[in-house]
């Protein structure tokens, strides 16, 4: 039962992603697999930074059409916000090669 909870919170989360940010319900599928990843992380920060920083969300007409129930939904599925990103051992290798590939060409040294 857990599970299926967990499961619906998180299919609401998208489901409100979806609604802000366009290119997550088109499907950013013509873009490689790391790029995707990117763009649906940083569709999460940016909704969650918008949502700690404003008070009233300009472009959040859909809220005030909500009933009380939606909005208890709402509020618990941003009680369960991103609000931190731990780097792996991948991402801290490709951006140590980046860092590298970069200072080697400006360097000139291929």
């Amino acid at each position: 039962m857990k599970h299926a909870s967990a499961r619906n919170v998180i299919e609401r989360c998208f489901g409100l992603l979806k609604i802000r940010w366009n290119i997550l319900k088109e499907g950013p599928t013509s873009y490689p697999i790391k790029t995707q990843n990117r763009i649906i992380m940083a569709c999460c920060l940016l909704h969650n930074f918008i949502h700690r920083e404003m008070l009233v969300d300009p472009r959040d007409d859909r809220l005030q059409a909500k009933s009380d129930s939606e909005e208890d939904e709402i509020a618990e599925i941003n009680e369960d916000a991103i609000d931190t990103i731990e780097t792996s051992t991948e991402w801290n290798q490709w951006r140590e090669n980046l860092a590298l590939s970069m200072y080697n060409e400006w360097k000139g040294i291929s």
